[in-house]
């Protein structure tokens, strides 16, 4: 379990904080809108009406104890510069800003940003990758060269193991885990024979990936 701050609680904000909850973590959510925040209450850890930009409240909700701080507030890219400064100036261990737009991003990571997320683009080059690359059902990239996928067994594979298909010497990925319906089983046998109807969780160069991808 991990402990989260979410500074504005736009769809985005409220979206996130919801789910970081749902997956067993700790939120704390701000933002200067009481009718947001009364909203929010219920369903996070604790909930504080108050000015994002105040360094003062910042402070006061005890920044650096949060493993990471998330700035999500919308339609104001000043006060999104500001929250990000501060936050890194107070002790944040980790600043997760959102940006509205690609120029922005750039700003954010010179004032301390850690991670900016921009959420149009991320979605669009994920549903670009995931629906051009044959076989393809997930994708997520971890670095510009790395990224896990979610793929079809390939069609040669079925029926030999994972020694005998040699995958990290001849295809310079991992294989992580095996996807039946919704319930995935990390794969740690070398003797595990490939079956046609599961799905396969791959982690590795993304190059060889997609290639992996349009060959299955």
């Amino acid at each position: 379990m991990k402990s989260f701050l979410v500074l504005g609680l736009g769809r985005f904000g409220r979206h996130l904080a919801g789910k970081l909850m749902d997956l067993g973590n700790e939120v704390m959510v701000v933002d200067q809108d009481e009718e947001r925040v009364a909203r929010m209450a219920s369903r996070v850890t604790a909930a504080c009406v108050g000015d994002c930009q105040d360094e003062q409240v910042l402070e006061s909700l005890g920044v650096g104890n949060f493993d990471v701080c998330f700035v999500c507030v919308r339609d104001d890219f000043q006060c999104s510069l500001e929250t990000t400064a501060a936050l890194k100036d107070l002790g944040a261990k980790c600043v997760v800003a959102r940006a509205d737009q690609e120029k922005q991003i750039k700003f954010l990571k010179k004032i301390g940003a850690d991670y900016v997320v921009h959420t149009e683009m991320d979605m669009a080059f994920r549903t670009a990758m995931r629906f051009s690359a044959r076989n393809a059902f997930d994708y997520f990239e971890l670095t510009p060269q790395y990224a896990v996928f979610e793929i079809e067994t390939p069609e040669d594979w079925e029926g030999r193991t994972v020694m005998e298909v040699d995958v990290r010497r001849r295809y310079n990925v991992n294989i992580l885990g095996v996807k039946n319906g919704d319930v995935i089983v990390p794969l740690l046998d070398p003797a595990y024979r490939f079956r046609p109807d599961a799905h396969l969780i791959i982690a590795g160069d993304k190059e060889a990936g997609l290639q992996l991808m349009n060959e299955a």
